[in-house]
């Protein structure tokens, strides 16, 4: 009867999991430390207004070098800000005699922007995406000589661009990045410009490097549900089996009158598998739920001493933080079993860490648990 009230008990916790699993996941940062990155581009840029228009743009383009600093707050969305700097070049002919002069100069932009990953967006977040596309866009400020004014000095105009960034993941810590934006400000060149409006064509190529690797954890609780099939389809085994025998004492009797219900007890791993999220060592729900079928069968079977063992995933943190998780990890699911009732003397808990080359499961979000062995 035990036995089948535990299979009930999993039975329900897998629909409510399954159920819960058909609605699109949600990601965010844990931490406001996370999901930092860093980013290094080169390329081109072109100044496109009136006067390099006619004069052709082809003459006007100039190298350009990009840097960036940003965030991740969760896989659709982000923010950066980015100074790029140069030189401008300016074609004008000032007499209208088609004898053109080249005018060039040094400036900086400052840009902030709002991202937002198409990819992600769409087709939901893959941590093994291999490539994604990003839309950016946000105000500027463009910072240049004045070539006019007796003692020098900066012409600061005012900015908005607008841009695509593709991104290819090459590990959890670094991207390739391509990105291409189109600047609009009024012209830097002022009086030595036909314009009035600038228009600057700018690419970049380059890399990202993201400080402490990229981490997004689910908005909700979650547990693996392979995990927990497998885990109730153990005590479907055990209950077969169990009837099974019983028929056939049953049978060997061959005195219906005189047959007299047998119970065997029959002693059956509980659930083993206690997954947490990324960077956490808080038991949620569903490990609240396996601890406590687990500390009946094991308060049911005194004389049988059990291990806690906890791990991290490899592919997240430096091995001592690893280490120092997996052990947090275990204490707390040591702490929820003596709670439960579970006597001291028949567990133990220890931290497994985590290597990279020592994963006990094959994917990294199965990495994240306690094992109870």
């Amino acid at each position: 009867m035990k036995s089948k009230l535990v299979i009930l008990s999993l039975l329900l916790t897998g629909f409510a999991v399954t159920a819960s699993g058909q609605t699109k996941d949600k990601y965010y940062s844990e931490s406001a430390k996370d999901n930092w990155f860093i980013s290094l581009g080169v390329g081109a840029q072109a100044l496109m207004n009136e006067s390099n228009t006619d004069y052709g743009i082809g003459k006007a383009i100039t190298p350009a070098i990009g840097v960036s600093v940003g965030r991740w707050i969760n896989p659709n969305w982000g923010f950066r800000g980015q100074v790029a700097a140069w030189e401008s070049k300016l074609w004008t002919d000032p007499f209208g005699d088609s004898k053109w002069t080249e005018l060039s100069k040094t400036s900086f932009r400052l840009h902030a922007d709002a991202i937002y990953n198409l990819s992600n967006a769409i087709a939901g977040y893959n941590p093994d995406r291999i490539f994604t596309l990003s839309a950016f866009a946000g105000p500027g400020l463009i910072f240049a000589k004045d070539m006019i004014k007796p003692d020098g000095g900066l012409n600061t105009v005012v900015s908005g661009s607008l841009g695509l960034m593709g991104g290819f993941n090459l590990n959890q810590y670094w991207d390739l990045n391509l990105e291409v934006r189109g600047t609009v400000s009024p012209s830097v060149f002022v009086s030595e410009s036909r314009a009035v409006t600038d228009g600057i064509l700018t690419g970049l190529v380059g890399v990202s490097y993201t400080f402490g690797g990229k981490k997004f954890a689910p908005a909700g609780c979650k547990v693996d549900v392979d995990a927990l099939n497998a885990e109730i389809n153990k005590y479907r085994q055990a209950l077969a089996d169990a009837e099974a025998e019983m028929a056939r004492l049953r049978a060997a009797a061959n005195k219906p009158a005189q047959v007299r219900e047998v119970t065997k007890e029959v002693q059956v791993a509980g659930p083993r598998a206690i997954f947490f999220t990324i960077g956490k060592s808080v038991i949620d729900d569903y490990g609240k739920a396996n601890i406590k079928f687990a500390a009946q069968i094991m308060k049911a079977n005194t004389d049988k001493k059990y291990k806690v063992v906890g791990y991290g995933d490899a592919g997240t943190g430096s091995a001592k933080y690893n280490q120092t998780l997996s052990e947090k990890r275990a204490k707390n699911v040591y702490d929820a079993l003596i709670e439960a009732g579970v006597s001291s003397s028949q567990i133990e808990y220890v931290g497994g860490g985590a290597k990279s080359n020592d994963n006990i499961l094959d994917k990294a979000r199965l990495n994240r648990v306690v094992i109870i062995e």
